[in-house]
């Protein structure tokens, strides 16, 4: 092992606390009687034996017992310093009627069902309430810019919107026309933009009483969109039965138990929010803190002292600008005899972060992997398991990973056989997940061949399904990210494909071609760049890029929009004419441009 890591590693131990027995007590006792099937039966299912539904297994079969209808599901604090309690028998009686809401709409079991929304109240309201209606839920980010909303909502063929008067008129309004299938927008609150209902009245007079549907664990529920490095966002479906792994990997790698208090700093717009920050802490019955506000060091060491949180599961970048914002922060120095478990996860967690955790937390950040497409935690470090800092951990119980062997190009290689080449032992490649666990993802959106693509068979003819993570496995077990084999960027925790922002770019009536990729940011992990070529007579101004920028920021928003802008005579191409992104960032960054031979003669930058 590296000496640092080591080092870390005693410093920071396994992190078990005294208080609390822990749900995962012996790793590798759990990963030898785990099974699938043994998760599910700790769900109830929906009475009758109608199958499995999310919502019902995270508000309704908590507000039908006693001595669990009154216990706080949401606890919403908001900008202005405003705090409310929501009781899972509220929320069960609220999301009822925005099921009926929906009916009284004609909305029908598997319409889309888009919500764009800040962290509120009917953003939980909307997801769990179109879930029990057994329609598919696709939240998304608030702070996308027009063109990546209109592309989603094309793309899942929304039916329904909920969202915001603000958001609506601000982003949405002047794509309507472009949305044939978006028949019924809702805004949050009383008023509502014309072409728009008001939501409040709706649900006001509405039942408190619904029966979910009959639903198979193979019903489609929830559609989140992943960038890709060409063409459109790629839309992920996932199944009700995912609901089996958010719980199981909430209580195994969560560690949460009835009585906590959670909070999630992820937007449900992400994956991980909805994941994470709504589901599977509701189906372990805990508190789950909603903060409306932004990162703000002093607010949130106040939340994590004033809400006495247990378990808290936040990104790197937001661990990495606690740590810039120094020791000279309010609220930082109030106790937290509370906190029990630190958890992170959108991209790897340096070493120091995980120490930072321990000395100023007093716990230590426990990292851990997962994709879109899994639905849920794959790769883990457990509250009971030495850390190793800088690794992605262990694979959960009940998934089995393999490393493949890759190509220079990060392609797996195939045997003779046309089956992946799978590596034991210390080894580094491409991680596979062996295909089955519950929230694996089930299609892409209307692309079976994409789908089909992400799975191979493995040598004993099982199917596999390759994530486009390179990783390295170590003598102990323990995964270590290294690389994507792709071009996709990761800012902040969130995947940004570079076609995507490319072609946003390309609409600006100054730009001819344009080539997206990533730089390394101390904070964000990775920052967008681009580098553009004017069309013929144009010469590169500081207006110009400005004007590019804003361009991209106003398409875009914040989150996506490249931060900076550099102009080119023409742009690095292989032969077949694809953008050598890997090339544009050698280039911006000094270091060496690796295999050219491909590059189409005369490119340069």
């Amino acid at each position: 092992m590296n000496p640092r890591i080591a080092e870390i590693s005693d410093k920071c131990g396994p992190g078990v606390t005294d208080v609390i027995v822990p749900n995962l007590a012996d790793y590798e006792i759990a990963r030898s009687r785990f099974t699938w099937d043994r998760a599910a039966a700790d769900l109830d299912g929906l009475p009758g034996g109608q199958g499995l539904n999310i919502a019902h297994e995270a508000v309704d079969r908590h507000a039908a017992r006693p001595d669990r209808a009154g216990h706080v599901a949401l606890r919403l604090l908001g900008r202005d310093g405003s705090r409310r309690d929501v009781t899972y028998a509220q929320l069960a009686a609220r999301t009822n009627r925005f099921a009926n809401v929906l009916a009284g709409l004609g909305v029908r079991p598997g319409d889309v069902v888009v919500v764009l929304c800040g962290r509120e109240l009917d953003l939980y309201v909307a997801v769990l309430g179109a879930l029990k209606h057994r329609c598919i839920v696709s939240p998304m980010f608030s702070a996308f810019g027009p063109e990546p909303i209109r592309a989603r909502l094309e793309l899942g063929g929304a039916k329904v919107l909920v969202t915001t008067s603000q958001l609506y008129e601000r982003k949405v309004a002047a794509l309507r026309d472009g949305l044939p299938l978006l028949t019924n927008v809702l805004v949050t609150g009383d008023h509502a933009p014309e072409g728009t209902q008001a939501l409040e009245p709706l649900l006001a007079t509405a039942s408190d009483d619904y029966e979910i549907g009959p639903t198979e664990p193979e019903t489609p529920a929830l559609l989140h969109f992943t960038s890709g490095t060409t063409g459109t966002p790629k839309g992920a479906l996932h199944v009700h039965g995912a609901v089996v792994a958010h719980h199981a990997t909430g209580r195994m790698v969560l560690d949460l138990h009835d009585s906590d208090v959670f909070w999630c700093t992820a937007d449900p717009g992400w994956v991980t929010g909805t994941s994470y920050g709504i589901i599977s802490p509701l189906t372990c019955g805990v508190t789950l803190v909603v903060d409306e506000g932004e990162l703000d060091p002093a607010r949130w060491y106040g939340i994590l002292a004033d809400e006495a949180v247990n378990v808290w599961y936040t990104a790197p970048t937001a661990v990495r600008m606690l740590m810039r914002s120094g020791t000279d922060v309010a609220n930082l120095d109030r106790p937290r005899p509370h906190l029990r478990l630190a958890a992170s996860v959108g991209e790897p967690l340096n070493p120091e972060a995980v120490v930072w955790g321990r000395d100023v937390l007093g716990v230590p950040f426990h990292d851990n992997w997962w994709q879109t497409e899994t639905g849920g935690i794959m790769v883990a470090n457990y509250l009971t398991m030495p850390i190793r800092p800088g690794s992605m951990g262990k694979p959960l119980p009940g998934i089995e990973t393999a490393i493949v062997r890759c190509d220079d190009e990060g392609s797996p290689i195939l045997t003779s056989s046309g089956r992946l080449d799978v590596q034991s032992g210390e080894a580094e490649g491409m991680l596979a997940l062996r295909a089955g666990w519950p929230s694996m993802f089930r299609a892409y959106l209307n692309n079976q061949e994409r789908y089909d693509r992400s799975f191979a068979d493995g040598p004993d003819g099982a199917r596999w399904y390759l994530t486009g993570d390179l990783v390295r496995r170590d003598a102990d077990g323990y995964h270590w990210f290294v690389a994507r084999a792709d071009d996709v960027i990761k800012t902040s925790g969130h995947l940004i494909g570079p076609f995507e922002v490319e072609s946003a770019l390309m609409e600006h009536p100054d730009v001819a071609e344009a080539g997206v990729y990533s730089v390394p940011d101390p904070v964000a992990g990775a920052l967008v760049h681009a580098v553009v070529v004017l069309r013929p007579g144009l010469v590169d101004c500081e207006e110009v890029r400005r004007s590019i920028l804003g361009h991209g920021r106003a398409r875009l928003g914040a989150a996506v929009a490249p931060r900076q802008i550099l102009v080119a005579a023409d742009l690095p191409k292989t032969r077949s004419g694809k953008i050598m992104r890997r090339v544009l960032r050698a280039r911006e960054l000094g270091l060496p441009e690796g295999d050219t031979s491909t590059l189409e003669t005369g490119a340069s930058t």
